[in-house]
């Protein structure tokens, strides 16, 4: 009899019930011993047949995984492992950042992620794997017991690993840590469509236990493919990356659309666009408050602080301007809103060092142009006048110039000119489009947003891969600083901590 009853449970399974059944299914009985949730994961335990059982620790406040696994080897008809699992259906895409502890005893240890049918030693699976010696390979098994294959890498010694499923088709994506993503693939993979994910630790040698690192990890569902924007959102993540060394933390979860969050000039609140309306987001307390825009409920994602954080600049489309946005002004924490133009639709982008003048987008007669206005009101001044669109301008903390994305060379590039459009300098010139450069509070770096080429230059679209990058103010080499599943209100608005150690952004995923 392997079920009997209990007085505090309806039912439980005996020890021995559990052994038999993890013998029968292959799956090692340490697996279910040790199947607690943690972290992101469902559970974690040992797959096949190792000597050394394997373990993981999870570090909430850092968000860091440490997986220890023994194992002779995740290769052939069978593997022996150890995982921290969890299930999901449909497309997903799956990101960490990795490094190995020690120097190891063998070179084919392996980590990585990893997509299997079931917990079974032999089952079908595809995984992203960085070996000891730095080899990275794309590994899969087409069926229960069939012989594993692989398709290496050229590059070697990957920290950055990505693993995506978009229907019967497989991708890794890997990089060294501030490089961009090198891409493999492998088709016709069927797993069923609800599979275990997780990272993986292999010793190959199942005499030592080995150790690796897994932090930044982010497990996305994606949109769907007939999905409607505009008409329909992904949830948020609100999080923060440390400029100096990458981490990132995600400080505010929604199953809605949380939009372009400001950093606050006292370093204690982010500010952001939810639904149209603005919130003030407490740092330490999590809480969140709606800030009091009065009739202006029709906010897009435009929207700045002044240089001294005394004044809120909002883009607000009125019902009476037949929605098209225009900028207004108003107390930081919140009043009645005082409408700066008069001709719309215009995007506010940028506050001038000396708070007297706003810079924003403009669509006047269909083109897209970089304006000028007196916070005060007035008349307009267009400052860019060459073919292409203009968009995402924010003038330099020393007031010395304004950093502007175009379309004139092609695709979207980052760009500078004078306060009054003088000068104007082309700054990258990569395969990328590139958008809305955000000078950090010392005036030495850009921030910005990169989308891959497949995503049109005048276009921003949500739900899409992008790169948050950095580069030097005056031009130069850029380097990724986040990985991120984004786009449209990732970081539309000036988003450095005051300090300048920080970025504040928003990625995307299905709340599940």
């Amino acid at each position: 009899m392997l079920v009997k009853n209990c007085r505090r449970n309806r039912a439980c399974v005996t020890r021995a019930a559990i052994v038999s059944f993890a013998v029968l299914a292959g799956i090692s009985p340490r697996a279910w011993a040790q199947s607690s949730a943690i972290g992101a994961f469902e559970g974690h335990g040992d797959v096949g047949t190792v000597s050394r059982a394997g373990s993981v620790s999870y570090d909430s406040r850092r968000d860091e995984y440490v997986i220890a696994g023994s194992g002779q080897n995740m290769w052939g008809d069978h593997d022996d492992f150890h995982i921290a699992w969890k299930r999901l259906s449909g497309n997903f895409i799956l990101t960490a950042r990795t490094h190995f502890l020690g120097a190891g005893v063998d070179p084919h240890r392996k980590l990585g992620w990893i997509v299997r049918s079931t917990l079974e030693t032999g089952s079908p699976h595809v995984a992203a794997a960085v070996h000891g010696s730095g080899l990275v390979s794309l590994q899969f098994r087409r069926a229960p017991g069939a012989i594993t294959e692989e398709r290496q890498s050229p590059l070697e010694g990957a920290d950055v690993v990505q693993l995506e499923r978009r229907g019967f088709t497989y991708f890794m994506s890997t990089a060294k840590y501030g490089d961009t993503l090198r891409t493999d693939s492998i088709s016709q993979i069927a797993l069923g469509d609800t599979v275990y994910v997780g990272l993986f630790v292999c010793a190959h040698n199942d005499t030592v236990t080995e150790r690796a690192t897994f932090r930044d990890v982010r497990i996305t569902i994606p949109a769907r493919g007939d999905f409607v924007a505009y008409r329909e959102y992904l949830g948020s993540n609100v999080e923060t990356v440390d400029v100096a060394s990458g981490d990132r933390r995600i400080v505010q979860r929604s199953p809605v659309s949380i939009q372009a969050p400001n950093w606050t000039h006292d370093g204690r609140a982010l500010i952001y666009n939810r639904e149209g309306l603005l919130y003030r987001f407490d740092l330490a307390s999590g809480q969140e408050t709606r800030i009091n825009t009065d009739f202006a409920t029709r906010n897009n994602n435009d929207h700045v602080l002044s240089f001294d954080g005394t004044q809120l600049g909002i883009s607000h489309g009125a019902v009476e301007d037949s929605g098209r946005s225009n900028i207004y002004v108003l107390p930081v924490r919140g009043g009645t809103p005082r409408r700066v133009t008069q001709r719309g639709p215009s995007y506010l982008h940028g506050w001038s060092l000396d708070g007297r003048y706003l810079v924003y987008t403009g669509v006047r007669d269909q083109r897209l142009d970089i304006y000028r206005i007196p916070v005060a009101g007035g008349n307009e001044v267009q400052l860019t006048k060459d073919a292409g669109m203009n968009d995402g301008s924010e003038y330099s903390p020393d007031g010395h110039y304004i950093y502007f994305n175009s379309t004139r060379s092609g695709l979207m590039q980052l760009w500078r000119m004078g306060p009054d459009g003088s000068e104007q300098q082309q700054l990258t010139n990569d395969a990328f489009n590139n958008w809305f450069p955000h000078l950090s509070p010392d005036g030495r770096w850009i921030a910005f947003l990169s989308f891959m080429r497949d995503v049109r230059p005048e276009d921003h679209p949500w739900y899409k891969p992008v790169y948050l990058r950095l580069m030097p103010a005056s031009g130069g080499a850029a380097r990724v600083l986040a990985y991120v599943y984004g786009g449209q209100g990732t970081i539309n608005v000036p988003s450095w901590s005051p300090d300048g150690k920080r970025l504040a952004f928003v990625s995307n995923t299905v709340q599940r």
